[in-house]
């Protein structure tokens, strides 16, 4: 909501407060102000001007030059508004004067004729052109014809206001009016309050002679209450009203429907004026739209209705979607001369479904979908009676023609100065909460410290002794709690080994080279089944969809990283990033249901993509393309960081992935992960070049490094001895099971194994590869024999022989 603080002027005395000030004062009473807006600064010498005469520019068509009285001169100005004409009082911004944006006018020759001034548009002045009557889009402001000459113009189009932009929560319905607002800022400034007095002078016809309302579903309209003012002149709204609803975010239409808009801002009371004449009969029948039943709304468009849909009806045609939006049929137009003025009060889910189901959220559907003061609707409607017979001309008939089925229950809180006090930690004396209540303009009684609160019906948000407990501490001042630090023996607050191990990850992932990503936990119901690891498949899991997705490309929670993670590198790709490297630690929602009856189980995962370039060491003359061991590097390297030991990799075959570049990480013989190549053709319908991935079961791994958590190998007294063994054996036969053998065979010396070369070629066998692997052997408790070294090496070499018919080359 925007608060335009010369309007709230009017209310509450703020001439002692900037408005930062009370922008903050506001925001610790629990609105919070997202913005304040100051306009007119450093507009100057912009006055009310008179045209005495305007003729066409004798070297222009399309300028005029005008003779332009501003109070104390006469000044000749050039202006190119098709609108501008004798007789007008315009604004004048005379040489010397600065316009919004910093622009100086000056004395100016245009087409030979001097200029000393501007005549000026409100687009000119700074105001936006959504707001500016429809008359004066195209052209210069004209003032009405009472305005005095040589005026501040800056005052008059209200220029020197400031704004503050609130973020109104939804329980506080009561502060989305200026009423509302004026309640609130007079009781954290501990000020009077001045509201308007609702005077109106009768005709003596009466209203229900005119007109009966009848209302057939009273659950979703509980009170219909219809007013008629006769010989109604429509014309523009007084400047000041305009400017007041300008400043509200409303443009000015005409002094009818600007009325109900400023009643609607000033109590929070949506109104609707029909031209009674249009109306078309003289009873109102409120009723829920039949299924089909259409109409047409102000904005020219046919509506189709739904039987949960209230309307307003003339007895047989709908006649406005009820606190949402008129119809055009009985819309006011320039020859309207009788108006009945509605004031009702709407069921606020029924006003919310009829928005939402047509797009109509406006300032109206708003205020009844939070709920509005019941005990103010007969007075906002009066009020507006009250404007169009001072603005408007109107007579006002006696009384009004309504339904009131309305129960208005006030609610009514107790409590006793002792329990608000120890749940603040405060010692609030009994005259202060008495003082908070008065500020508050709540009705009370008390009685020894116990205090019996009837909350006002504007104030709905106000139920229980919590509600109260809210209003005492933030009148009385947040700022003003007692603090104190925390007492006991138990220990400061920390991380959890989990934590620290995820943050961990984080650190790891990022120093490897990898940018974290943070991608849609949703995503398109065809990519549920893409990249899914297979101990996730197994679960035969059921993606979770949701009951309203935005969109089919976020409809369902994700059952891999990867399929978003690839999207992102997709988008860097087409966007000449070709070396990307990313990794995303995040959770994915396994549900093994048909049907969901709870929560999905989340999962915590780590995957990453990488593609293009890894190396570019330019002056080395160094380039490194990624590749599968590139990644594997990683991924060894974050599991030596969580000191997980018997990690292996393992040939796998799955969908999506490269057949012959795809490993399975296996962590104690258990599947942990996966690791591997894009397949090619998935690469190719993606645009992706060859791309890299891995995704690992975080759950799992965090489990393994706190099962770890505090062991540790004392750092080796003596040294150690490393050999080279290469081995002749068939092609088929992996280096893993041949290290799983060496690793038995060398016990108990044997420390570290390492596959360096694998040569196939010539000088080799047919169908026979040779495989080169360093080992390392080390004594922590003495220094090693040659004996020992050559005995373990004879047992690795014998055992290899043996197991895999291999040969050791010399």
């Amino acid at each position: 909501m925007l608060l335009s603080l010369n309007w709230l002027k009017q209310y509450v005395d703020l001439d002692d407060i900037s408005p930062d000030d009370l922008a903050e004062k506001i925001t610790k009473g629990g609105i919070e102000v997202d913005g304040v807006e100051t306009f007119g600064e450093g507009l100057k010498n912009i006055v009310v001007g008179y045209v005495k005469s305007c003729e066409q520019h004798s070297n222009a068509d399309k300028l005029n030059v005008c003779q332009v009285d501003v109070g104390d001169e006469e000044l000749q100005i050039i202006c190119g508004a098709p609108n501008v004409a004798t007789g007008q009082k315009v604004v004048v911004a005379k040489p010397g004067a600065r316009l919004p944006g910093g622009m100086k006018i000056k004395k100016t020759k245009l087409r030979g004729e001097v200029s000393n001034g501007m005549i000026c548009s409100l687009q000119e002045l700074g105001i936006d052109q959504k707001f500016i009557q429809k008359e004066f889009e195209d052209g210069i402001f004209v003032f009405p014809e009472d305005t005095e000459v040589g005026s501040n113009a800056v005052d008059l189009l209200n220029l020197n206001d400031t704004i503050l932009d609130l973020d109104i929560t939804p329980n506080r319905a009561d502060s989305f009016s200026m009423m509302g607002m004026a309640y609130e800022v007079a009781a954290i400034l501990d000020k009077d309050l001045h509201l308007p007095e609702v005077e109106v002078n009768r005709i003596d016809e009466k209203a229900e002679d005119y007109v009966k309302v009848r209302v057939e579903d009273a659950d979703l309209n509980p009170y219909y209450g219809a007013y008629i003012v006769k010989n109604i002149k429509i014309g523009p709204s007084p400047l000041w009203m305009q400017n007041r609803l300008i400043a509200a975010g409303i443009r000015p239409i005409n002094n009818v429907v600007d009325i109900t808009n400023y009643v609607l801002m000033e109590y929070g009371q949506p109104l609707h004026a029909f031209d009674f004449n249009r109306f078309g009969s003289n009873e109102v029948v409120v009723r829920r739209a039949r299924n089909g039943e259409t109409m047409t709304t102000l904005d020219g468009e046919e509506r189709n209705l739904q039987k949960d849909h209230l309307l307003i009806t003339n007895g047989k045609e709908g006649m406005a979607l009820a606190g949402v939006m008129g119809g055009v049929d009985s819309e006011v137009k320039d020859d309207t001369s009788t108006i009945l003025v509605e004031a009702a009060y709407f069921n606020p889910l029924t006003v919310r479904k009829a928005a939402k189901d047509h797009g109509l959220r406006s300032e109206s559907s708003i205020r009844f979908e939070r709920g509005v003061d019941p005990n103010r609707v007969k007075e906002a409607g009066l009020r507006a009676c009250q404007l169009m017979q001072k603005y408007a001309g109107g007579e006002v008939l006696e009384g009004i023609a309504e339904f009131d089925e309305q129960a208005v229950e006030q609610s009514i809180v107790e409590f006793d100065a002792k329990t608000i006090n120890r749940r603040l930690g405060t010692a609030i004396s009994v005259e202060e909460m008495k003082n908070i209540l008065h500020r508050l303009r709540f009705s009370f009684e008390e009685a020894d410290a116990h205090f019996t609160v009837y909350a006002p019906s504007r104030r709905g948000d106000i139920q229980i002794v919590e509600d109260m407990l809210e209003e005492i501490a933030r009148i009385y001042g947040y700022d003003q709690l007692p603090y104190t630090l925390p007492e006991g023996t138990s220990n400061a607050g920390g991380l959890t080994t989990k934590q620290k191990l995820k943050r961990s990850i984080h650190r790891y992932m990022q120093s490897a080279g990898l940018n974290e990503a943070m991608t849609y936990s949703l995503t398109k119901e065809e990519n549920t089944a893409k990249f899914m690891d297979q101990y996730i498949r197994a679960l035969q899991p059921k993606a979770v969809k949701l009951a309203m997705p935005m969109s089919e490309a976020h409809s369902h929670l994700r059952l891999s990283i990867l399929p978003e993670l690839l999207s992102s590198v997709q988008y860097n790709l087409a966007r000449r990033q070709q070396n990307v490297a990313l990794y995303e630690l995040g959770s994915i929602y396994v549900n093994k249901e048909e049907n969901i009856s709870k929560q999905p189980d989340e999962q915590l995962r780590l995957s990453a993509a990488i593609t293009g370039i890894w190396v570019n060491q330019q002056w080395q003359k160094e380039v490194k393309t990624v590749d599968f061991y590139v990644l594997k590097g990683v991924v060894e390297g974050l599991l030596d960081l969580l000191d997980i030991q018997h990690a292996s990799f393992e040939s796998l075959k799955m969908e999506q992935m490269h057949p012959g570049r795809t490993a399975a990480i296996l962590v104690q013989d258990e599947h942990v992960g996966f690791i591997g190549q894009i397949h090619p053709a998935v690469q190719k319908d993606m645009d992706l070049t060859d791309t890299y991935v891995f995704d690992l079961d975080v759950d799992r791994l965090l489990e393994v490094a706190m099962e770890n958590e505090g062991s540790y190998e004392p750092i080796p007294r003596y040294p150690s001895v490393s050999q080279d063994l290469a081995f002749v054996v068939d092609e088929e036969i992996p280096a893993k099971r041949i290290m799983d053998v060496i690793s038995d065979a060398g016990k108990p010396y044997l420390k570290d194994i390492q596959v360096f070369d694998i040569y196939q070629g010539e000088h080799m066998d047919a169908g026979k590869k040779s495989i080169a692997f360093s080992v390392r052997f080390q004594d922590p408790e003495a220094t090693l024999k040659d004996e020992q070294v050559e005995e373990a090496r004879k047992q690795i070499v014998n055992t290899v022989e043996d197991s895999f018919h291999a040969v050791l080359r010399g």
